[in-house]
């Protein structure tokens, strides 16, 4: 009795096909014409190896810079459905040969690959890689979202003042970011909750052996949904196959990188640092300089001068500015010993976001910015259909105008 209750429960897990004219589960019937596919069914489970044809659709570009470009790509798939993701198109430029070319792409290969196996919230999800007519193709996700770059620019303060009611412009002020002149500075809630999910995503990285090497505001992604991920992992690589030839972003770049180091994952750790100071003053940093040796002694002195960069309010946080300075300090041995230690050590991001709470200056972040996308994207359209309705004589002069400008 008790073993016949034992396989009526493990039958009951089975996932079957419900008939309604029955009211009980029931094994599939096999229809005479339903038999061939049936068979062919079975002869595919049985295979060591299936392959098909995959075409993809190239909609639009969605960024272009000094590795190549990526495009917003469709990929068909059965009963005329389709899935976007994004395709990055690593150019030649830059190499001395094919063969150095193809050397690096092979490493780049590997770098994303094992990073495809980490399955982290905050990290581009990587699918595949291919090498189509000798130029790699990077197969990832498309992250429908808006960088932090793109978020920050006084642009988009301006679109949201002029189409949300002024209780919620009010509410965006307040709680998430403010005008900062050049462009726009996120509150502390926001910064923090930004921060924290960089460093999840980095650390995942890090235990993978993987160096980003290029992390700055337009490498970071936030999602319809309201998190982050951090993106292009084109400058990424193993510890222990550093590049041949290296690509990283000056402006963001730490002290040792500039004097000619290897990035390590302090380096990481120090970009991530610069990307939070800029977030938090709202202004970028290092505006007008190209010589290294310049950029060298402003990073240097920007340490000791982080309570002047940030706005008062900010600066009076005193664990805030224990937990910059620890980030971008021009040696590493100042810093944090590790992203780890930059989320969870007494000064470090989980300990502010802590103290926020207590003196009510967090937020659900996540739903905010969340809402705040939905509320550009209504923007955005709001724009779009009044641009659509002017005569189109006066869309016309008013286009050529503005071209001129």
């Amino acid at each position: 009795m008790d073993e016949h209750k034992e396989e009526n429960t493990e039958d009951m897990d089975i996932t079957r096909i419900f008939e309604p004219d029955q009211e009980k589960l029931s094994e599939q019937k096999k229809y005479a014409n339903a038999r061939d596919l049936s068979t062919q069914y079975e002869n595919i489970i049985s295979r060591q190896n299936v392959a098909w044809d995959q075409e993809y659709r190239l909609k639009k570009v969605l960024g272009s810079g000094g590795q190549g470009t990526v495009m917003l790509a469709e990929r068909s798939g059965a009963f005329n459905v389709s899935f976007d993701l994004a395709l990055k198109f690593f150019r030649p430029d830059g190499y001395y040969d094919i063969e150095m070319y193809r050397s690096e792409m092979a490493r780049l290969a590997e770098v994303t690959m094992d990073v495809s196996k980490i399955q982290q919230d905050h990290i581009l999800d990587v699918y595949n890689v291919i090498e189509y007519e000798g130029i790699l193709v990077l197969v990832t996700e498309w992250v429908d979202g808006i960088d932090l770059r793109q978020l920050v620019a006084p642009s988009v303060l301006k679109l949201l003042k002029s189409n949300v009611k002024s209780d919620r412009w009010a509410y965006i002020n307040d709680v998430v970011m403010t005008d900062a002149g050049f462009q726009s500075r996120m509150l502390p809630s926001m910064v923090l909750a930004i921060l924290r999910e960089c460093i999840a995503g980095l650390s995942a990285l890090h235990r993978q052996n993987v160096i980003h090497a290029d992390m700055k505001p337009a490498n970071v992604m936030v999602k319809q949904t309201g998190n982050c991920k951090i993106i292009d992992l084109g400058s990424s690589f193993l510890k222990q196959t550093p590049p041949r030839r290296p690509t990283w972003t000056w402006r963001y770049a730490p002290v040792e990188v500039l004097k000619g180091a290897e990035h390590t994952f302090l380096s990481d750790l120090a970009s991530l640092g610069y990307v939070a100071l800029e977030l938090l003053s709202g202004k970028i940093p290092f505006v007008g300089v190209s010589d290294r040796n310049e950029l060298i002694q402003l990073k240097e002195d920007t340490w000791h001068r982080i309570p002047d960069i940030l706005p008062k309010d900010v600066a009076r946080n005193s664990k805030i500015v224990e937990m910059l300075s620890k980030m971008i300090a021009p040696d590493p041995a100042d810093r944090f010993s590790s992203l780890e230690d930059a989320d969870f050590h007494d000064s470090g991001a989980a300990a502010i976001e802590r103290q926020l709470v207590k003196v009510d200056m967090d937020t659900v972040v996540s739903n905010d910015l969340r809402v705040l996308l939905q509320d550009l994207h209504e923007a955005r359209l709001a724009e779009s259909a009044a641009w659509m309705s002017l005569n189109p004589y006066f869309r016309y002069n008013l286009t050529k105008t503005l071209l001129k400008v």
